[in-house]
């Protein structure tokens, strides 16, 4: 009996060291970041209006901007960002090794990443839909008319399940042609290997810039899927997610209580204890997520509230010309709800 207990303690012991091992290599994303001076921030390969380098090099889009008001609430300057470029195939690991801080890469939140890849979505910064892209000159106005085509799809994403399944559903049938990445995705398409490209409509907008004749193609209305997209972090590190998750939610309800980059300074003045508090002048300030008191200050500051952000990256204002549909405010018809900085 002495043996089995002695050996039963030293099983318990070691799991319960094995976790706590796991628990601190979890842990401490915060003091990673402040200890590097910079956040490492993973992105797209390149997708226009989310996260795509310019002419300069410097990467922009809405994707980005957000890492840049992590950088600014977390480290009060929007310009410490270190940016990885990551295939849908890529993504998850570099997250779950560690390799990058958060995932900011058109992504969309599902029940098995949520859970079987050991992740937490911070919050919605887009909700999209999956959509198909034809050559005009096939005169389609539906994506029911595309029995026997070929598709152009992205690997490793929820888009390739979602094609197979609407074609299955609807007992058509097409065939995949497959790429890595965006880019080669849509240089397929643009040369000729398929007839139809599928990728969240937001994507087509952002790849029908680069095609080109980009009046050549037209995006079908038909939108086959729920694709809400946003940043990613991995799980076992909450005040991390918390961090992350409030630093979007201020973004929304500064742009709800009508505080902007340009009057952001005034509003410090202001008596609404609901835009004191998102500015970090009363209520909870930093205390609870371990950063900044200003912390909301300097993300609206620095980078914009939310319909500033959207407006800028893949808003009308932009080339992407997209409407706000049902990223508009709840209050304005659309989906867009932060719950309260108190």
């Amino acid at each position: 009996m002495a043996n089995k207990l002695t050996v039963l303690a030293s099983v318990v012991a070691a799991s319960t060291a094995l976790m706590s091992n796991t628990a601190s290599a979890a842990d401490g994303t915060l003091d990673k970041v402040m200890k590097d001076g910079v956040l490492t921030c993973g992105v797209s390969t390149g997708l226009p209006g989310f996260s795509n380098p310019n002419s300069k090099g410097e990467w922009e889009g809405i994707d980005v901007v957000y890492c840049q008001a992590l950088a600014a609430a977390v480290l009060g300057d929007k310009s410490k960002v270190k940016y990885v470029p990551l295939t849908a195939k890529e993504r998850f690991t570099a997250l779950q090794s560690g390799e990058i801080d958060i995932l900011s890469r058109n992504t969309t939140w599902t029940l098995h990443r949520d859970t079987a890849l050991g992740l937490n979505f911070v919050g919605v910064t887009y909700y999209d839909g999956q959509g198909f892209m034809v050559n005009k000159d096939l005169g389609l106005t539906s994506a029911k008319e595309l029995d026997g085509a070929s598709v152009c799809v992205q690997s490793g994403t929820t888009t390739e399940l979602n094609l197979a399944d609407y074609f299955r559903n609807n007992g058509m049938s097409y065939k995949p042609v497959v790429f890595d990445t965006a880019a080669q995705t849509s240089a397929g398409f643009d040369s000729g290997r398929c007839d139809v490209l599928t990728t969240d409509q937001s994507g087509l907008y952002a790849l029908r810039l680069n095609l080109k004749d980009p009046t050549s193609a037209v995006v079908l209305p038909e939108i086959i899927s729920k694709e809400p997209l946003g940043p990613v972090v991995r799980q076992g590190d909450d005040q991390w997610f918390n961090i992350a998750k409030w630093t979007l939610n201020a973004m929304i309800n500064a742009e709800e209580y009508g505080i902007t980059q340009a009057n952001a300074d005034e509003m410090l003045k202001s008596t609404d204890p609901n835009i004191k508090r998102i500015l970090g002048v009363d209520g909870p300030k930093g205390k609870g997520l371990g950063i900044r008191d200003d912390w909301g200050y300097q993300v609206v500051k620095q980078v914009g509230n939310y319909g500033e952000v959207f407006e800028a990256t893949v808003g009308e204002g932009s080339p992407l010309q997209i409407s706000r549909g049902v990223n508009a405010l709840w209050n304005a018809g659309g989906f867009m709800y932060a719950p309260p900085i108190r």
